[in-house]
């Protein structure tokens, strides 16, 4: 039985992606880049730092990278209000609370923004740490993020749960397995080759699977925390 659970935030708690992937579109817009929308999606997840020059090349990312960063923060916030929790949110924080789990919320985002979306799934009532783009160097697929998070509590096993294949590529770089729901709207085969352990259709089928007598996967940290730096 894992005793920590580190769980993705945008995407994968709260339905923000296609949000996400419309506030990139009208920031590059504004410096005459035009990137199809689709091809922003297939981005999300992957950390602000490193997605201008994912998607627009090294150019765009030397020449305008902050001010699209800049941007893309003015055109998303306004949609903050749009934002809502994915169904089941509460019942699965719920059951790996009740399951003895050490829940560690890490997003990837602002942390005006991730305040925002605790308030919306009463976050605060169920995290034992809450890590946002601020603690880290580096954002996903780097495994900064889970590393930082698993800093933050006392564990033995631990596992992840995300949306997208960023969330997979950053769980394994930090020694974990990573169980994905398909509200980030990625294919099983882009989660599974990333190394999703497992991919679930909502949150409530996760959910359901994790109930007793089922236990969650897990993996032993082993060297992960000690090495964290």
């Amino acid at each position: 039985m894992a005793d920590v659970v580190v769980l993705d935030v945008d995407g994968t708690l709260v339905d923000t992606n296609y949000h996400h992937a419309l506030a990139w579109w009208r920031a590059l817009r504004r410096f005459e880049v035009s990137v199809p929308v689709w091809r922003l999606h297939r981005a999300i997840g992957m950390g602000g730092d490193k997605l201008v020059g994912a998607v627009a090349g090294d150019r765009v990312e030397a020449e305008h990278g902050d001010a699209v960063r800049a941007a893309w923060e003015e055109e998303f916030t306004p949609m903050l209000a749009e934002v809502q929790p994915l169904p089941g949110v509460g019942d699965l924080l719920g059951t790996l609370r009740d399951r003895g789990c050490a829940l560690v919320l890490a997003s990837s985002g602002k942390p005006e923004h991730v305040r925002h979306y605790l308030d919306l799934i009463d976050g605060r009532r169920y995290a034992a740490a809450t890590i946002t783009s601020e603690d880290v160097a580096a954002s996903k697929p780097a495994p900064d993020l889970v590393r930082v998070a698993l800093s933050t509590v006392d564990a033995e096993r631990a596992v992840m749960i995300g949306d997208t294949p960023w969330d997979c590529q950053s769980a394994h770089r930090a020694g974990l397995r990573c169980l994905t729901v398909r509200s980030g709207g990625f294919a099983d085969h882009e989660l599974r080759e990333a190394g999703a352990l497992a991919v679930y259709d909502a949150l409530t089928d996760l959910t359901a699977a994790l109930r007793p007598p089922a236990e969650l996967p897990l993996t032993p940290i082993l060297s992960t925390v000690d090495n964290r730096g």
